[in-house]
């Protein structure tokens, strides 16, 4: 590759463009423009880069054509273009005169910019090195027929994708689709800097929070880069939590709580000793919030819980593991199926009373939003979804993660879901899905009890889908709640689930499907379905992902088994049960003897021993 190709395309990737046509708009490669005549003109105006030029200074002399990396344009939005140039090395970034084009990345950006800025409204993106984590960059905007320019000092050393350069400028949300490398990335960063400041396990969640709470605030987004010191930083970020809470209805002692965790953070020396602006100030977290992690939350169409995936892998480099600090993250694409399972609509009302950081909430609110027409979307995000958090931190988060999707107030109660209070006013609301993924192993309350309190909320007639451990489906250990259960509500269906679902964790799981408030029939066949399969692999440092493309169609068979009732070898089955009886597909399917290899007979039998050593003792 010669020099800039690197940088280059690293810069393609991390704008999430290709050479050609893409969705908004053109990227034009080496200033390579036949379809632009004006354009073409004006770097032909410009001419090959001067060794020197004075910013202010046209020169009458060059020769040739400009040819910057790249030069973009839009489709909805004919006034504007972006220049693109890039420099192999950091060391040449830029000059303080800005007065070497032929050198450095923001000196010649910016003498591109200068003439094509009598024709457009130009966004001049200068790009230097070739990693990620090392990489320069300075984007400017400079309007047409304009004597000066701005500095977008929000996206210093952030790559955005083009049409979020435009956003940045109008001050509006950015969006992003979800990327998983850059929430690692960002999290890797934000943990090792946090950890260098010694800033306790305690605070870095709430700081995490309290930080996308504020950049809900409007005059803290617009106003936190001109700040001068690091005390005002934290003074305004603590105005902005609590402008932002108290407009949606949180209480004064939680937003107190938030709150003070900054206060703490007013005498940490070493975070205060760093300059505003320096890759590691207080700022810099900020901007990475509102910039990498922000705007994959106000991707409307994503089912994602960006905040929940961020947090999780923040806290896996921390010293807590997850565990320790309450976090067991739902596979997405399980509470993707969980959603579908409850036939979630647009007229649903969604309660999880366990809710962590609200990730089934933000799978339902996408779900609800497919169907829903402009004027429903409120009445969605105010009236529709509901959830409760007993740990401060996670109820941070999940506050965080609503607030930042909807305009009115966070319906996320904070305290015991069993607790009568909680109870009484959730009754009221009329809800009629329920979606947990109870926390495991508690010492006063079983996973079927948290399920048990869940139905009782639900309207008659309410559908409750729940992820348990298989322990709670079969033996005898739980036969009394179950037995509760069976005389209140019905049970529909049980879903086995694939072993390593939760992987890393190694918790063997099922999803129950519950009808609220009317008894069972005993009966009346359930509907068992052996889901082992879901297509995932492990993959290393990404866990387990659909790297061959394969849940979509799984997921279309399983959910089409399970709403026509097909019993099918190898896969479902009916039967009627009653509380003493074993509620798992593997009790009672057919075994297809055709596809089973030694291997499998294998596994069944260490699978089978390790069940029995770990539930009979």
């Amino acid at each position: 590759m010669t020099n800039e190709q690197y940088t280059e395309s690293l810069t393609l990737k991390e704008m999430k463009v290709e050479i050609g046509e893409n969705i908004f708009g053109y990227v034009y490669p080496q200033g390579d423009i036949p379809t632009l005549d004006k354009v073409d003109k004006l770097l032909r105006k410009a001419g090959g880069k001067p060794k020197e030029c004075d910013l202010k200074s046209y020169p009458n002399n060059s020769k040739g054509k400009a040819k910057p990396e790249f030069i973009i344009t839009f489709n909805d939005d004919s006034s504007t273009i972006v220049v693109v140039e890039c420099k192999k090395q950091n060391k040449y970034h830029a000059t303080e005169n800005k007065n070497k084009p032929n050198s450095y990345a923001v000196d010649g950006a910016l003498y591109y910019a200068k003439f094509l800025k009598q024709e457009y409204n130009v966004i001049a993106i200068a790009i230097s090195g070739t990693k990620k984590e090392n990489i320069k960059v300075s984007a400017f905007h400079w309007p047409k027929n304009q004597e000066s320019f701005t500095e977008l000092e929000k996206s210093r050393d952030i790559i955005l994708e083009p049409k979020n350069y435009i956003e940045l400028i109008k001050g509006k949300k950015l969006q992003k689709s979800y990327s998983l490398d850059d929430i690692r990335n960002t999290a890797i960063d934000m943990h090792n800097y946090l950890r260098e400041i010694k800033m306790s396990e305690k605070h870095k969640p709430i700081f995490i929070a309290g930080i996308l709470i504020a950049l809900e605030d409007d005059d803290f987004v617009k106003s936190y880069t001109s700040l001068t010191s690091y005390i005002s930083v934290i003074q305004n970020i603590e105005s902005a939590i609590g402008n932002v809470l108290s407009n949606s209805d949180i209480k004064s002692s939680r937003i107190t709580y938030i709150k003070d965790a900054f206060k703490v953070l007013k005498e940490n020396t070493k975070f205060k000793d760093i300059a505003l602006g320096h890759h590691k100030s207080i700022t810099w977290y900020v901007e990475q919030l509102e910039l990498k992690i922000k705007p994959m939350m106000n991707y409307a169409d994503s089912t994602i819980d960006a905040l929940g995936v961020f947090y999780h892998e923040f806290i896996k480099y921390s010293g807590g593991d997850g565990k320790g600090l309450g976090i067991v993250l739902t596979p997405q694409h399980l509470t993707e199926f969980m959603a579908e399972l409850a036939n979630i609509n647009k007229n649903s009302k969604v309660l999880d009373i366990c809710c962590g950081s609200g990730s089934f909430l933000v799978t339902a609110m996408s779900k609800m939003f497919q169907s829903a027409k402009q004027h429903e979307v409120d009445d969605i995000r105010n009236k529709q979804l509901y959830g409760v958090e007993i740990d401060n931190d996670l109820y941070s988060l999940a506050i965080a993660n609503m607030i930042m999707r909807k305009d009115g107030k966070s319906n996320i109660y904070y305290g015991d879901c069993f607790k009568e209070d909680i109870v009484k006013e959730l009754k009221e609301k009329n809800i009629n899905v329920g979606l947990i993924n109870p926390p495991y192993s508690q010492s006063d309350k079983v996973e079927l009890e948290f399920l048990e309190k869940l139905l009782d909320i639900l309207v008659v007639g309410g559908i409750g889908v729940c992820v348990v451990p298989m322990s709670c489906a079969i033996g005898t250990k739980f036969k009394d709640v179950r037995e509760r259960l069976l005389k209140k509500h019905s049970l529909k269906a049980v879903f086995s689930m694939p072993d390593d679902i939760f992987y890393p964790e190694g918790t063997v799981t099922c999803v129950m499907v519950w009808e609220a408030k009317n008894t069972h029939d005993i009966n009346q066949e359930v509907f068992f379905g052996y889901f082992k399969e879901d297509g995932l692999v492990k993959r290393k440092q990404l866990g387990r992902i659909d790297y061959y493309d394969k849940w979509e169609g799984i997921q279309e068979k399983w959910l089409s088994l399970y709403r026509n009732r097909d019993v099918r070898a190898g896969y479902s089955i009916r039967k009627a049960v009653t509380n003493m009886d074993e509620w798992c597909a593997e009790a009672y399917m057919e075994t297809d003897y055709s596809t089973l290899t030694e291997d499998d007979f294998i596994n069944t039998v260490k699978n089978y021993v390790s069940y029995k050593f770990l539930n009979d003792k």
